[in-house]
This record gives structure tokens, C-alpha cells and sequence, in this order.
């Protein structure tokens, strides 16, 4: 329970929320997950927030340790054997992972903690973190997505054709989330607002 009876006199005062959320934003490629994280640092809020880690190469507008955290193949292969990720996964021949000190430093904050991943990751934290608020993130629909890859100008016919037989498989863990929220073209703020509406919501649940 997040509600937590005190010895107060009172006897309604002494419940309290006690735990900070680990919220957990994820879903397919290109689904905006980037984005809506970053909207949510510029709106200032009290939150503390995860990066992940890469093998891959930044694009030409990230930042090593803003974006990503960005290490070559062979230094992301000897962080695995360390064991210094609280979940990483190969794909679409990358590298991407959680590195266990983010998380364990955000836990010890005081402040609600956001953090993307894809939806395989997805899964590993909420088996170390049964209590974390899984979002899965969609487009409204899929012309939207594809439009987005053509945006990036990053994929050829065969990789868009498996980052659609991907997210098919990504789409059957659905019932594995808590939530699902609808990111459209151009509705970035809406999306945004129905996150932290679910947010303060689960600050108020008692189970």
C-alpha cells in the first residue's frame, strides 16, 4: 500500500503518500517517447528523470548524458558483464539499456521518476520493479508512424518492413501495461496532460 497509517492523534491526517512512482513510458519505434519526455522536463516539474543508455551513434541534435548515455559497442558489451544494467536489449543491432545506478539513485530521491524504454525492456523492469506504472505509448495511427520514419530519412524498405513486423509483436504485450495512451501528430500537450493526469491518479491509489 502507498497510503501509510501513522501514529497521529488524528485519525485522518495520518495517512500519507510515502513512496515516490517509477513510471515507466514505453512502446514501439518512433512512437514519440523522446518527445513526450522531453515536454515534460520543459514543463519544470518535480520529477527526476532516467537516461538511457546506447551503442548507437547520436544523431546530429543529441547530447551524450542529456539524450542518451552514448558508448561504443565494446563498452557496452563490458558494462553487460558487470552487470551495470537494470535491463538492456539488442535492437534493430543496438545496444539500448538501463544502467542499475540511474535507477537506485532515483529511488533514494523524494520526486516521481520517469524513464523510456522499449517494450522488451519494459518487461524486465517491471519484474525487478513490480510496483512501477507501465504507459504504452501509440501513434493514432499508422500512416502517422510511418510518416515519422520518413521524417528521420533513416530507413531503407527492409528495416522499415521489420520495424513494422516488430511492432506487431509489440503490440500482442499490451496487457502487460497499465495504461495506454494515444500520442497523435501534433497533439503532443494532450498526450502529455493524460500522463500526468495518470500520474496524480496513481498517487491516489491505495492498492
Amino acid at each position: 500500500m502507498r497510503f501509510k497509517p501513522t501514529q497521529n492523534p488524528d485519525l485522518f491526517s495520518g495517512l500519507r503518500v510515502y513512496k515516490p512512482l517509477l513510471v515507466v513510458i514505453s512502446g514501439p519505434s518512433a512512437v514519440g517517447k523522446d518527445a513526450v519526455i522531453e515536454a515534460i522536463k520543459q514543463r519544470a516539474l518535480d520529477f527526476t528523470f532516467v537516461t538511457t543508455a546506447t551503442s548507437r551513434k547520436p544523431r546530429p541534435y543529441e547530447k551524450d548524458g542529456v539524450d542518451y548515455f552514448f558508448y561504443s559497442r565494446d563498452q557496452f558489451e563490458k558494462m553487460i558483464s558487470e552487470g551495470r544494467f537494470a535491463e538492456y536489449a539488442l535492437v534493430y543491432g543496438d545496444y539500448k539499456g538501463v544502467p542499475v545506478d540511474q535507477i537506485e539513485q532515483a529511488l533514494c530521491s523524494h520526486c516521481d521518476i520517469l524513464l523510456r524504454v522499449d517494450v522488451a525492456g519494459a518487461a524486465t523492469l517491471r519484474s525487478k520493479y513490480p510496483e512501477a506504472v507501465l504507459i504504452f505509448l501509440v501513434p493514432g495511427n499508422e500512416q502517422e508512424w510511418l510518416n515519422r520514419f520518413k521524417t528521420r530519412n533513416t530507413e531503407t524498405a527492409e528495416s522499415l518492413e521489420l520495424r513494422r513486423k516488430t511492432a506487431r509483436h509489440e503490440l500482442e504485450q499490451l496487457n502487460s501495461f497499465d495504461y495506454l495512451v494515444v500520442n497523435e501528430d501534433g497533439k503532443l500537450d494532450k498526450t502529455v496532460d493524460l500522463i500526468l493526469d495518470i500520474i496524480r491518479v496513481e498517487h491516489y491509489r491505495v492498492r
